[in-house]
């Protein structure tokens, strides 16, 4: 029996493309691409063939195709890009490309909103041939922990219950295992905390539509009463104000990469396989506890 959808995927990309039409607020992006050059700069190889999964805008398929070290890109892109050739338009939890085919597979803040992440990674690996290397970036758990806070007293206050408003994330201790699960080779995963500081609660909202990212659960509710509203604002600047009177609002990056297995990467040793100790490898002396 398949598990209940969390997320409305068809909602998402309406959204998407409505915040496209508009005019996207692309920081979060641009930081994510700097971000995955100073990662790609530590890698020495080439990628003949690579492909940009769903990134909310084109920002990293241009990267790539500007390194200098990506033959061809191909873009998965979630929603239609009018004057961008050679961009696919799909789903990133049903890639349309065979096994083995990609050199490199990049996702910059898309995969959060995957209903089947484990399944999604799976079909990465598989897209990838082997030594293939896989990149990504999706917003964690943490992320709007302060409207989180305020819109649960809030409607806790106001409307004597509480309904989810902010959807829930990816944690970092569970993203590792993920990668395993799927079948990369040495998984990596490390978190950057972004601060980004507002003149009000609104003016975060706005940039949450204007990023595609306003609440897209199957189950929500329908909008906020402007009483609660006005509530969560009150409470927003009371408790997350900094002394100049603006407003923090977390965002918090989870960056994994793996490697699809090949007989040339790494292994660890066996436990007890090790030729030297590693007091002399210190310089140090060895002492045992006593009994």
């Amino acid at each position: 029996m398949s598990s209940p959808l969390l997320f409305d995927s068809a909602l998402i990309r309406k959204r998407l493309a409505r915040a496209r039409r508009a005019g996207f607020a692309d920081f979060l992006v641009a930081r994510a691409v700097d971000d995955l050059s100073d990662r790609l700069g530590a890698v020495l190889r080439e990628f003949p063939r690579a492909l940009d999964l769903a990134t909310p805008v084109p920002a990293a398929a241009n990267w790539l195709a500007a390194s200098g070290r990506v033959g061809a890109v191909t873009r998965l892109a979630p929603t239609l890009e009018p004057g961008s050739p050679g961009v696919a338009v799909g789903d990133p939890e049903a890639l349309p490309f065979g096994e083995r085919h990609f050199d490199l597979a990049v996702s910059l803040l898309a995969l959060q909103h995957a209903n089947d992440l484990p399944g999604a990674l799976v079909q990465v690996r598989r897209a990838l041939r082997p030594d293939g290397l896989f990149v990504g970036c999706l917003l964690g758990g943490r992320t709007l922990t302060e409207l989180r806070q305020v819109l649960t007293q809030a409607e806790s206050e106001i409307d004597g219950g509480v309904s989810p408003r902010v959807a829930p994330l990816a944690e970092v201790r569970d993203i590792g295992g993920l990668l395993q699960r799927a079948g990369f080779a040495l998984p990596v995963t490390d978190v950057e905390t972004v601060t980004v500081r507002y003149g009000d609660p609104f003016g975060l909202m706005r940039d949450l539509r204007a990023m595609g990212l306003t609440n897209a659960l199957r189950e929500r509710r329908g909008t906020l009463r402007r009483a609660t509203l006005m509530r969560a604002a009150g409470l927003y600047a009371e408790r997350f104000a900094d002394p100049d009177g603006r407003l923090r609002a977390t965002f918090e990056l989870i960056w994994l990469s793996g490697w699809v297995p090949h007989e040339s990467q790494q292994k660890p040793l066996r436990p007890g396989s090790a030729q030297a100790r590693l007091a002399d490898a210190l310089g140090t002396v060895e002492r045992k506890e006593p009994s």
